[in-house]
């Protein structure tokens, strides 16, 4: 009888060490690749942007409107595609607890690219400053317009859609919100 507890036990623990526990990307930042020029990595990050260095395997994200699976080890996964010019990258990644998105602007000098995260209000802020501007001074109301669409085309021609830049807005409107 007692080898008979005993093989449960063991059966019973063995089983337990032997399911893991998933994980999943909450978080995560885009740097930039140190082993090649000219390409990005997505690193897997807690709510200290301390690296998750227990994240391996197969990740879906979308990357500005496209679909990749990323090869993750030991946190950091490599975006291949390399980056010819300065250029707004929206990277998103669903998991089962939800979806986390991120904006940044790729700067790209020379042969250093350097990620700057992108905060949605400062896509709320832009425009209604120079909106409120316009309509502060009416002299000054053809210059807000024209630097409006100047705002408009930059964004546009480096990446950033305009569904891209509403997503964006309201992704970051939905988690601030939530969390």
């Amino acid at each position: 009888m007692k080898k008979l507890l005993l093989a449960v036990i063991l059966l019973t623990t063995s089983m337990a060490v032997a399911v893991a526990d998933t994980v999943s990307i909450k978080k995560f930042v885009v740097k930039e690749n140190p082993f090649a020029q000219n390409e990005v990595a997505i690193v897997a990050t807690d709510s200290l942007e301390q690296i998750q260095e227990n994240v391996n395997g197969k990740f879906a994200f979308t990357i500005n409107g496209f679909q990749y699976e990323l090869n993750f080890q030991n946190g950091t996964g490599f975006y291949r595609q390399k980056l010819q010019k300065s250029t707004f990258m929206y990277v998103k990644h669903r998991n089962e607890s939800g979806s986390y998105s991120v904006l940044y602007y790729i700067f790209k000098r020379g042969e250093k690219l350097s990620p700057w995260k992108i905060s949605w209000m400062w896509l709320v802020v832009i425009p209604l400053a120079i909106v409120f501007i316009g309509y502060l001074f009416k002299r000054l109301i053809i210059i807000a317009a024209i630097v409006l669409i100047i705002f408009i085309y930059f964004n546009h021609s480096n990446g950033l859609s305009i569904p891209t830049f509403f997503e964006s807005i309201f992704d970051g409107i939905k988690h601030s919100l939530i969390g």
